[in-house]
């Protein structure tokens, strides 16, 4: 595995998210500030990098919020016909080159998480960390969706360093990891137990 200068994740806690879609809303205002009165048709919602899943439990019914898992083994890169996904050397991201993009939707179709989604201006595939979320965390300041959050159900951060906000509660929490069985490595956790 490559090793990277520090190796960002993202964290949701589904024990303590209460469906607000404040992280929705911040995402699309950072993001896709042009965009507001759209709709990111494929999942019926905002234009936004989160898209909402819902559950059918034997308990009841639940929802979660999932976006790009930042794959270790990501789909994206290795079907790209143009190499124009790759993973960021210093933070290990999965990003998108738009010079080298096409457009092709190889990436859109591959994902086994459905977090990707066609700019329909642009008609380039999107997806978490859009431009604005990647201006505020190179400034040292958290994503849109985790500064939104009411009830901090969200984290972000370097899972390398022990002592980072993400890693103590990854820590702390019984956490999942989407698919495991697709063998994509995702660093996105899922708290669903304290």
């Amino acid at each position: 595995m490559t090793q990277y200068s520090k190796k960002l994740a993202h964290l949701f806690d589904a024990t303590q998210c209460v469906g607000c879609s404040a992280c929705i809303v911040a995402c699309a205002q950072t993001n896709y500030p042009d965009m507001l009165n759209d709709e990111n048709t494929g999942w019926k919602s905002l234009p936004s990098n989160i898209r909402v899943v819902k559950l059918e439990t034997l308990r009841r019914p639940q929802q979660i919020l999932v976006q790009c898992q930042q794959c270790d083994d990501a789909p994206c890169i290795g079907v790209c016909p143009f190499g124009a996904n790759y993973h960021d050397p210093l933070t290990g991201q999965v990003k998108t080159d738009p010079e080298r993009c096409v457009g092709c939707g190889y990436c859109v179709t591959a994902c086994p998480y459905d977090v990707r989604w066609l700019h329909p201006k642009t008609g380039l595939p999107v997806k978490c960390m859009g431009e604005g979320c990647e201006k505020l965390v190179a400034q040292g300041q958290d994503p849109a969706c985790v500064a939104a959050c009411p009830v901090s159900a969200r984290a972000f951060g370097n899972i390398q360093d022990p002592e980072s906000a993400v890693s103590q509660r990854i820590a702390r929490s019984r956490t999942e990891r989407l698919l495991p069985q697709k063998g994509t490595k995702p660093n996105y956790f899922v708290v669903v137990q304290k």
